[in-house]
């Protein structure tokens, strides 16, 4: 697609091509299919060693927060249908655990920003047919163990999915930052 489409044709293409079958879901997709647009053009016309850059003070490269983007939202898929034991227990996190969290956030050896961007692509189509085919958006499960949630809270696939949506769009926040600082391109302005 060319730089000079809307976003509002880019989600509306996006959701297009799932047959949603409500307005609150087709609103849901719409919405990341907008946030996700905007995380992948900071990418746009950047090599592996680019993409895998820190320019700012923090740990945070553009391939890496797609990867993370990526995992955060299978994992949240993933709890829609298997409730919380397909995230399993923050609370007893492992220094192998942390690594491997840490390592969402690089481009490691071997890895293409072509190839995280494949992946997210894959995860995000599996994520809009689960909107579109979930029984129902109210459906909760028990939240993992985490020192970030209540005990006992539960959230619906509905939250679930606008989650997905905020996180989406804050880090689609924090690769704008990024990307201007890598060269001076911006998402948007």
């Amino acid at each position: 697609m060319s730089e000079n489409v809307t976003v509002n044709e880019l989600a509306t293409h996006d959701a297009a091509d799932a047959p949603a079958t409500t307005r609150e879901r087709a609103d849901l997709l719409e919405a990341l299919a907008k946030h996700r647009h905007f995380l992948r053009f900071t990418t746009r016309d950047l090599t592996d060693e680019q993409a895998g850059l820190r320019t700012t003070a923090s740990q945070l490269c553009l391939a890496g927060l797609i990867k993370h983007v990526a995992a955060v939202e299978r994992a949240w898929a993933e709890f829609i249908l298997d409730g919380p034991s397909a995230m399993g227990d923050f609370t007893n996190m492992t220094k192998a655990d942390v690594t491997r969290r840490a390592d969402e956030f690089r481009l490691l050896d071997g890895e293409t920003l072509a190839g995280v961007l494949a992946d997210y692509a894959e995860v995000a189509r599996r994520t809009d047919e689960l909107v579109v085919t979930l029984p129902d958006l109210d459906a909760a499960q028990p939240l993992p163990k985490a020192p970030w949630f209540e005990l006992g809270a539960q959230w619906s696939a509905r939250q679930v999915l606008m989650h997905i949506i905020g996180e989406t769009a804050q880090h689609a926040g924090h690769a704008d930052i990024i990307r201007e600082s890598l060269d001076g391109a911006r998402t948007m302005g």
